[in-house]
């Protein structure tokens, strides 16, 4: 999943994104394409259960 795909999903801006991905409690990019970094749906999602359980019910 892409920085724009994880936007949608935590309702964050693409700068709060890239902020958050550098914390040390966000899950590590997949990888890191030309393109950019990608992340695993599953670390996400939770991250999201953990960080953000008031928005679980719209996975």
């Amino acid at each position: 999943m892409s920085g724009s795909e994880i936007q949608k999903i935590l309702g964050l801006s693409r700068q709060r994104v890239y902020q958050l991905s550098y914390q040390d409690d966000f899950p590590a990019p997949a990888a890191v394409l030309a393109c950019g970094r990608i992340w695993w749906t599953s670390d996400i999602e939770e991250y999201k259960k953990t960080y953000r359980p008031e928005d679980d019910d719209e996975l």
